[in-house]
């Protein structure tokens, strides 16, 4: 048997959210946010993540969230499908756990800095050239670049960025990145993943170690986002081949712009649709309406799935 895959809710959670996962995501933040200086030396992970009797696979959104002995907060999310407005719902997130620290009484000089850890399986930002997949964010002057705060950092891993080969990666934080990305396609484990945290990762996501149930849950919510990932790539070819096939009657030149055209919409307002499932998991309707633009009868149709 093989591995279960770490880019899915299931898989993530059950690896580096779970009673057994501290080692796992104490190394895997120095790695990722720390560029594997052990700056971590304990951390907590807030609600760890139980095996669940049931899964609710309207449960996309990840928020493995944990408080680092310094009192920094991490959130960590893993997103598979590319949604609109994505980098603001993630500033949204961050900003909101931020601010939610503060009680009625207490002092600013209690907050505590938030760091959030997004991991994309899509390419999220195109235009950005860097040597790693790993892209940071925080408060800064524009022509000094002089930190105005230390409280607020958004870090992006873009999966597609990593290198090609696996011998290609030379950081740990690669190498985590790999994990995730490759985990679920394995079969064993690869030499470049032999060390004792990767040891302690395999094993948890080893499907040997699922139960008939888990096992059972996680191959369901591996196909149902296999279904959303051709749904949306159907929803803008067939836009596209509309659009295309309506062109023909008024020209070729212009049916093709139209196609292209109607195949983005449509492929957007999917995404529209994805993200309002996601967001009702932790928003209320009319939150999700004006966050994504979509009408309040759509919403609560989703809402009531």
């Amino acid at each position: 048997m093989g591995f279960v895959d770490p880019r899915t809710d299931f898989g993530f959670k059950r690896i580096f959210g779970s009673d057994r996962s501290k080692p796992i995501l104490r190394n895997f933040l120095n790695a990722i946010v720390y560029d594997g200086t052990p700056h971590i030396a304990d951390l907590e992970i807030i609600d760890p993540y139980q095996n669940p009797a049931t899964y609710d696979l309207k449960q996309s959104i990840l928020d493995i969230k944990a408080v680092l002995s310094d009192g920094t907060i991490v959130l960590i999310e893993m997103q598979i499908l590319a949604v609109e407005a994505f980098a603001e719902r993630v500033l949204y997130n961050t900003a909101k756990a931020y601010a939610s620290q503060l009680e009625r009484g207490k002092p600013y000089i209690d907050l505590q800095p938030v760091i959030s850890v997004t991991i994309t399986d899509f390419v999220l930002f195109p235009d950005t050239v860097s040597v790693s997949p790993i892209s940071r964010y925080k408060l800064l002057e524009t022509q000094t670049g002089h930190c105005c705060s230390d409280h607020f950092e958004l870090l992006f891993a873009e999966l597609p960025k990593l290198a090609e080969l696996p011998e290609e990666l030379g950081k740990q934080s690669e190498r985590w990145l790999y994990f995730i990305q490759q985990a679920g396609k394995l079969e064993a484990v690869p030499d470049i993943l032999t060390d004792r945290e990767f040891d302690a990762a395999f094993e948890i996501a080893s499907e040997s170690q699922l139960s008939r149930e888990e096992y059972a849950l996680a191959e369901k919510q591996r196909l149902k986002l296999l279904d959303e990932q051709g749904r949306l790539s159907y929803a803008i070819k067939q836009g596209i081949e509309q659009g295309i096939e309506q062109g023909i009657e008024q020209g070729i030149e212009q049916g093709i712009e139209q196609g292209i055209e109607q195949g983005i919409e449509q492929g957007r307002e999917e995404e529209r649709l994805v993200m309002a499932r996601e967001m009702l998991v932790e928003l209320d309707v009319e939150t999700v309406c004006r966050l994504t633009g979509l009408p309040r009868s759509v919403v609560e149709e989703l809402a009531a799935e």
